[in-house]
């Protein structure tokens, strides 16, 4: 038996509004993991172990976007702005619960 595998960041439903791709995005803020890494094809082990590397990255910082240094500050919200935009073109609605 195979296991299971994420599918990739850009390959998720209307533009990847999920837990794991705010995983994802958190990795490529702290530099853990280049930009171009998608984790396409990572089994729920590896994703795990990179929520720990982000959780761990975020520590100093109370996990609150306002209390990062400026270039995380800025990283941050460029990564995410870009998320938010490709969501939306996708047909994400941030109105919508995840039943509606």
């Amino acid at each position: 038996m195979k296991p299971k595998v994420y599918e990739g960041i850009h390959k998720q439903e209307h533009g990847a509004m999920t837990p794991t791709a705010n995983i994802i995005r958190d990795a490529w803020v702290f530099g853990i993991i280049p930009e171009q890494e998608t984790c396409e094809g990572w089994t729920i082990q590896g994703i795990d172990a990179l929520y720990d590397k982000v959780t761990e990255a975020w520590m100093p910082y109370g996990h609150l976007a306002s209390n990062l240094p400026p270039e995380l500050r800025e990283r941050h919200a460029r990564i995410y702005a870009k998320a938010v935009e490709s969501a939306r073109a996708a047909g994400w609605d941030p109105a919508l619960g995840d039943d509606d």
